[in-house]
C-alpha cells in the first residue's frame, strides 16, 4: 500500500513538471502557447523588420485633424507583448500618440461586457461597408445603417450603448477600461481632443443620420463627443501592445494578470477587427497578412496573435486608406517570418 501510494505520488510530480516544461508560466499565471516562437526568435525578427523598414518614408500625416499633421513623421517604434508577458520593444517607445481608431475595439469591448454579444449584434451589426470608413452613404444604404463597431457610424452608435448617468461617467468609465486593458492609467491627449471637436462636424452629420433610422441609443452630440475623446486618448507602443495582447490572451491582461474581458466575447471582437480593422485596406491586410488588427489615423496599428501575443507599431505616415505605412509593411514581415498569419498550417505549428 505505501509503495502504490509513493509511485501515485511520483507519477503525480512527474505530470506536473513535464506540464510546466511545455507550456510553461509566468509568475502571474499566464500561459505560453505551446506553438509560439522563441523569444529569440521574435527579438530578432522584429530588429530585422525595424532595421529594414526605417528609412522608408512612403505616405504622410492625416492633415484632416490640425494635431496629427504636426506630429513628427519620422517617429518609429516598435513593441511586441506576448501571453506570457514576455515584452520586447525598439525605436520611439516613450511617445503617447493618439490612439484614434484603435479605440473603437475597446468600446466594443466594453459594450459587450455590458449588454453581450447578441444585443451588441442586434443594435449595431458586422458587415463590412465597402465605402469609407467615415461614408454617410454607407449609413443610408445599408440596412443596418450602423455597418460595423469599427467604421465611424458604428463606432458611435457603440459609444452611445455605454451606460451612465451623465456624459461624465459614461467616459470615465471608458477610460478606466481602457487603463485595465493598458494594465496602467491612461490620459486624454487634451490638445487632439479639442483639435478633433473643432473639425467633427462630419461624426455630428452622421449620428443625425443614425438618429433618423433610431440606431443611436443615446443623446447624438453627446455620443460624438464621448467618442471624440476616446479617440484622443493617448497611448505609447507598449501600452498598445499590452491592450492588444489582453485580446490575445483570452481577455487577461498578461502584464496585471486581471481579467479585463469575458472570454466569450474575444472571437466577437477579432473577427471584427478581421474584416474591417485597416479600413478599405482590410481586405488586402487579411490576403498579406492574416490577423485580426485595428489602425488608427495617429500612426498606430496593433496586430493580435491569438494564444502568443500582439505587436504594436507606430509611425504617422500613412497611405490612402489612413493606415500607417510601416506599421503594415514591420507586421506583414513578423507575422510571414514567425508564421503567425492565421490562415497558415505554420500558424498552428504544422509545416
Amino acid at each position: 500500500m505505501m509503495y502504490r501510494d509513493l509511485r501515485n505520488r511520483v507519477m503525480v510530480a512527474a505530470l506536473i513538471a513535464g506540464a510546466m516544461v511545455t507550456a510553461p508560466f509566468s509568475a502571474l499565471g499566464q500561459k505560453a502557447s505551446p506553438v509560439a516562437p522563441r523569444e529569440e526568435q521574435v527579438r530578432s525578427v522584429v530588429t530585422r523588420a525595424y532595421d529594414v523598414y526605417k528609412s522608408d518614408t512612403s505616405g504622410k500625416n492625416a492633415d484632416y485633424i490640425p494635431f496629427l499633421a504636426q506630429v513628427d513623421s519620422s517617429m518609429f517604434g516598435v513593441a511586441v507583448v506576448s501571453t506570457d508577458n514576455k515584452v520586447f520593444t525598439t525605436g520611439e517607445i516613450k511617445y503617447s500618440f493618439s490612439i484614434q481608431s484603435i479605440s473603437k475595439v475597446f468600446t466594443l469591448a466594453l459594450a459587450l461586457e455590458e449588454l453581450g454579444p447578441d444585443r451588441v449584434f442586434q443594435r449595431v451589426g458586422s458587415e463590412p461597408t465597402g465605402r469609407a470608413f467615415n461614408s454617410p452613404i454607407a449609413v443610408v444604404d445599408m440596412p443596418s445603417h450602423t455597418a460595423n463597431p469599427l467604421v465611424n457610424a458604428g463606432a458611435i452608435a457603440t459609444t452611445s450603448l455605454i451606460s451612465g448617468a451623465n456624459a461624465d461617467e459614461k467616459w470615465n468609465k471608458i477610460l478606466a477600461f481602457y487603463s485595465k486593458a493598458a494594465g496602467e492609467k491612461l490620459s486624454l491627449i487634451d490638445e487632439v481632443y479639442k483639435s478633433e471637436a473643432a473639425t467633427n462636424d462630419g461624426n455630428k452629420a452622421l449620428s443625425y443620420l443614425l438618429k433618423k433610422y433610431e440606431r443611436i441609443y443615446a443623446d447624438p452630440f453627446e455620443s460624438v463627443d464621448i467618442y471624440t475623446k476616446q479617440c484622443s486618448v493617448g497611448v505609447n507602443v507598449e501600452q498598445l501592445a499590452r491592450m492588444g495582447a489582453t485580446l490575445a490572451n483570452n481577455g487577461v491582461n498578461p502584464v496585471t494578470g486581471e481579467r479585463v474581458i469575458k472570454a466569450e466575447n474575444i472571437p466577437y471582437i477579432l473577427s471584427a477587427m478581421m474584416m474591417a480593422g485597416l479600413y478599405d485596406g482590410s481586405g488586402g491586410w487579411a490576403w498579406k497578412v492574416g490577423l485580426p488588427a485595428k489602425s488608427g489615423v495617429g500612426g498606430g496599428i496593433v496586430a493580435v496573435m491569438p494564444g502568443k501575443g500582439a505587436i504594436a507599431v507606430f509611425s504617422p505616415r500613412l497611405d490612402d486608406a489612413g493606415n500607417s505605412v510601416k506599421a503594415q509593411k514591420v507586421i506583414e514581415y513578423v507575422s510571414k517570418n514567425l508564421d503567425y498569419n492565421l490562415f497558415t498550417p505554420g500558424s498552428v505549428g504544422l509545416k
